[in-house]
């Protein structure tokens, strides 16, 4: 029963990071660079699942890590190491997700030929470093907050939160495949 729970508080992650990346991607298109609201999710509902994915991803591979105190001489630098871990996982995360979108729909959601240091236009420095200080702040920060947050709900809230994003995402899947 205590696996279930834990894959259960993943998903509610997953659909939580989902979510923020949304509003980091919509944030970005309307105040930043001014190209107005567009649906930047690849389901209709207001979240980017490679977000939840890749911060899923993060989280299984690198919380051994962050609980190691890596050294030289006085200098930690476990912290360095998450944020380079960051960087990799999240540019391989895209690059993997370009591929797959590419696959399905005929087309990926971004296009990087505009930054220097960019691949095919999928990936590129500049937006793996961003991925890297978001994740740092992910990590530390944000995820401390959403575990303490579902540590505090009760064993009934925590299943209804579940069940229905659950059934959200579900009815939003089958109308993405439906289409």
């Amino acid at each position: 029963m205590e696996k279930i729970k834990k894959v259960q508080e993943y998903f509610l992650y997953f659909m939580c990071y989902s979510v923020i990346g949304w509003l980091y991607e919509v944030f970005l298109e309307v105040v930043v660079y001014r190209w107005g609201f567009s649906n930047r999710g690849v389901l209709f509902g207001p979240y980017c699942v490679v977000y939840g994915f890749g911060a899923v991803i993060l989280l299984l591979s690198l919380r051994p890590l962050m609980d190691k105190r890596i050294r030289i001489g006085k200098l930690c630098i476990t912290p360095m190491l998450v944020f380079l871990g960051i960087v990799v996982i999240t540019t391989l995360v895209e690059l993997f997700a370009s591929y797959l979108m590419e696959m399905t729909r005929g087309e990926w959601l971004w296009d990087y030929t505009r930054f220097a240091f960019h691949f095919q236009g999928r990936i590129a420095l500049n937006p793996s470093i961003r991925f890297g200080i978001g994740g740092m702040v992910f990590l530390y920060i944000l995820q401390p907050l959403f575990e303490k947050l579902i540590g505090k709900m009760s064993e009934k809230t925590f299943h209804v939160v579940f069940a229905v994003l659950a059934v959200l995402l579900c009815v939003d899947v089958g109308y993405l495949l439906l289409k």
